[in-house]
């Protein structure tokens, strides 16, 4: 049974009768989105006094909420718990209507997990984002576990042990487009601290998902309360410290490495931080040999930014568009065929095995070569955060002040004395 609130100023008609009467109602909150309210009446000259009303304040999303009157108040009449409630039989009545207002408003039958991921992916494909990746991972992490619950009773201790045990599961074997799901990859060692950093890194990938499907269920009304979700917090420090890219000389390796149709999409990417979505969508038109720069029109963030290409930048993109029309890719496979989604792992693979590199990079990493190798050239974080697309310099120096000169390492390395270490005559065989 739910806890009486006390209140000093509404608990009793004595109380009630030192309020000063308003139009807008004393309200009490009793529930996450639900208010109980007492509305004072004005008094008029000549007549008699009456009594106060009972309203509900009930939240139903996009900062909106449904009032409504739920009985007469005790002032002067004793409560009958049906059209004359008291403070406490008042709550009782709220929570009541509460309950029934928010199994109205989903429809027939409890709202799931499932209800809300398929309304939150619903929405989504409105703004024209991409679900697919988001939707295989609730397909296969949320809804074996959570589909059948109900988004307004589940609570956040069923949720952390599903993120619990959804991070100490090994990671399943990649299989082919229309296949069947393979088992989960041996060798998976729960003990091994990166092996546990990747899976709790992924487990809070698809709690992300999650979250963002019950929260846009509370906003738009379908369970009364985000209280228990917003109480479950993801892994802490899982996300790789340093980020990964090529000197240089490996950027060169890689190039000359990769096959003649995979090698324009790696030259592209260098050379202008472009994302491997962003670049197969590259027309024709977008490149602007007057002023050197690309256009990209659709983003990861949605937001459109225009890339300034260097002179080696601009000659490679004039070939790329010689001979084409303005709605032509400008990167596409030797046969005419557009690059589709993930086309560009086994290529980077087969490249990176060609190139002889110790470990194999992913093709996004090109991106972050594009911005470390811009950082260590000196060019200033809002220059790199605005070429690359990011929302603001906060993620740009998270990646990559670090490698930027600075006026603390420079005033160190200047002003730091010697002492006298011998030079090692030991030198890397490069």
């Amino acid at each position: 049974m739910a806890r009486t609130i006390k209140d000093a100023s509404l608990d009793n008609r004595t109380a009630r009768g030192r309020l000063t009467p308003r139009g807008k109602p004393y309200y009490r909150k009793i529930e996450e989105g639900l208010h109980l309210g007492y509305r004072k009446p004005r008094g008029r000259k000549g007549r008699p006094a009456v009594s106060g009303k009972w309203v509900l304040r009930r939240y139903v999303g996009g900062q909106a909420y449904v009032v409504e009157t739920i009985g007469i108040a005790d002032d002067f009449d004793d409560a009958d718990g049906v059209s004359i409630l008291s403070f406490d039989q008042a709550q009782e009545e709220a929570r009541k209507r509460f309950k029934k207002g928010a199994s109205e408003e989903v429809g027939s039958g409890p709202y799931t997990v499932a209800d809300a991921l398929r309304d939150y992916f619903e929405a989504l494909s409105h703004k024209g984002r991409d679900t697919y990746d988001a939707q295989k991972r609730a397909d296969a992490f949320i809804l074996p576990a959570l589909g059948d619950a109900q988004c307004g009773q589940i609570k956040a201790k069923a949720l952390r042990n599903w993120l619990s045990a959804l991070a100490n599961r090994p990671p399943r074997v990649r299989t082919k487009k229309d296949e069947k799901q393979q088992q989960h990859r041996a060798g998976f060692d729960p003990d091994d601290d990166e092996a546990k950093r990747k899976r709790r890194a992924s487990a809070n990938r698809v709690l992300t998902i999650l979250k963002a499907a019950l929260n846009h269920a509370f906003e738009e009304g379908r369970v009364p309360s985000d209280v228990e979700w917003r109480r479950v917090t993801p892994f802490e420090q899982v996300d790789p410290e340093k980020i990964v890219f090529l000197t240089l000389a490996q950027s060169k390796r890689l190039i000359n490495a990769a096959d003649g149709e995979f090698r324009p999409l790696v030259q592209a990417a260098l050379l202008s931080g472009c994302r491997y979505g962003e670049l197969c969508r590259l027309r024709a038109e977008d490149f602007n040999e007057d002023v050197g720069t690309l256009a990209i029109r659709k983003s990861k963030s949605k937001k459109s930014r225009t890339i300034y290409l260097t002179p080696e930048g601009v000659h490679f993109f004039q070939g790329l568009a010689a001979g084409r029309s303005g709605r032509d890719l400008l990167l596409r496979h030797e046969d005419g065929r557009p690059w589709a989604k993930s086309e560009q792992n086994r290529p980077m693979i087969e490249a990176c095995k060609h190139a002889r590199f110790d470990a194999h990079f992913k093709f996004n990493e090109l991106r972050h070569t594009y911005g470390s190798l811009l950082a260590m050239a000196g060019v200033p974080m809002k220059v790199i955060a605005e070429s690359m697309g990011h929302a603001s310099t906060m993620m740009t120096e998270k990646h990559y002040a670090a490698l930027s000169p600075s006026h603390v390492a420079n005033t160190i390395r200047k002003h730091l004395p010697k002492f006298g270490v011998p030079k090692s005559n030991v030198a890397a065989i490069r």
